[in-house]
């Protein structure tokens, strides 16, 4: 029973060493997500609320990049 509740502390310590995000390392956005930060940030900078903020971030997603 000792054994089991050392290696379980053991364990416990060593978790945060062997994490696989690393909290320096910034996570890159895909395309659809920096769109959809994108749309939400110009609903938000245009002070739509509710059922316009949705309508208005729908619209802003669907639409095609300008190219």
């Amino acid at each position: 029973m000792r054994k089991l509740a050392v290696l379980l502390v053991l364990a416990m310590l060593g978790a945060p060493v062997f994490s696989a995000d690393e909290p320096d390392q910034e996570r890159k956005l895909t395309p659809q997500q920096e769109k959809m930060k994108k749309c939400n940030a110009d609903a938000k900078a245009q002070g739509l609320k509710g059922d316009e903020f949705k309508q208005f971030r729908n619209e802003c997603l669907k639409a095609k990049p300008q190219s």
